[in-house]
């Protein structure tokens, strides 16, 4: 028994390590701070021995073109957090429209400095990346931003060879609310400004409860569907040399991640 003013002495051990829990993957996101459904999502489409690491921006719940923007400040210091030790794989800025504002090749450079170890990425070219495994050419786009920023992502894809057959948006500005919007609602969105010719609905936004009905809308539609959260965690998985065929979570991910473009 312990007195007081003793002092402890272990017995000599070797404890018996191995790969650890997450012995398959390690996989960082850098999350805003607002953004109230993405971890959820990522924890719920991790295989088994995959580990989800989160860190956060200090973020505006005001998203504007501008304050978007902003999160490149911060980006190699937030990179710089996850699990260090560890040393994940894939570490991925979680922001669709702020992966449009700022551009993928700047927060790659930032991500780089705050974890050269790590592959970079982020949202929007986890995007890219699905839609191109896809054959996608044709898109309609529903969002919960303000149309401003509805507009930078129209013109990013564009630019990036899609049709846009159609663009709307919720003139969400806050993140915290983009996150309270129904699952059930984002199905009824989905079907309202899907067009024949699409050959993909594209839900964007990191911050919203799209994923839980991806595959309801694939049903009602007969068409792959992608969502911000959905196709960021495909690529990141297949970049990280994870192939499983995930369940429950849409067409994707079936696809081995043929065309996935290099970060590195």
């Amino acid at each position: 028994m312990f007195q007081p003013g003793q002092t402890i002495q272990s017995k000599p051990r070797s404890p018996e390590m191995n790969a650890g829990r997450h012995h398959r993957a390690k996989l960082g996101f850098i999350l805003m701070s607002t953004d109230p459904s993405a971890e959820a999502d990522f924890k719920d489409m991790a295989p088994e021995g995959v580990g989800v690491y989160i860190t956060r921006l200090k973020t505006d719940d005001h998203t504007t073109n501008k304050t978007l923007a902003r999160h490149i400040e911060h980006m190699a210091d937030a990179a710089a957090r996850i699990q260090p030790e560890a040393k994940p794989d894939v570490v991925s800025y979680s922001c669709t429209s702020g992966s449009i504002v700022i551009g993928e090749n700047r927060i790659f450079q930032e991500i780089r400095k705050g974890a050269p170890w790590a592959q970079p990425m982020c949202l929007v070219q986890g995007v890219l990346d699905a839609l191109r495994e896809l054959g996608a050419k044709k898109l309609v786009v529903g969002t919960p931003y303000l149309d401003e920023i509805n507009t930078a992502e129209a013109e990013f894809l564009v630019e990036r060879g899609f049709d846009v057959l159609d663009i709307q948006g919720l003139n969400i500005a806050s993140g915290w609310d983009m996150g309270l919007v129904t699952p059930a609602y984002w199905k009824k969105f989905a079907l309202e400004i899907d067009q024949p010719e699409a050959d993909v609905i594209f839900l964007s936004c990191g911050g919203v409860r799209s994923l839980e009905v991806v595959e309801e809308i694939e049903q009602a539609t007969g068409k792959p569907v992608i969502t911000s959260n959905q196709a960021q965690m495909w690529s990141c998985l297949r970049r990280a040399g994870i192939m499983d065929e995930l369940e429950g979570f849409g067409q994707i991910f079936k696809h081995p991640g043929r065309v996935l473009k290099s970060t590195v």
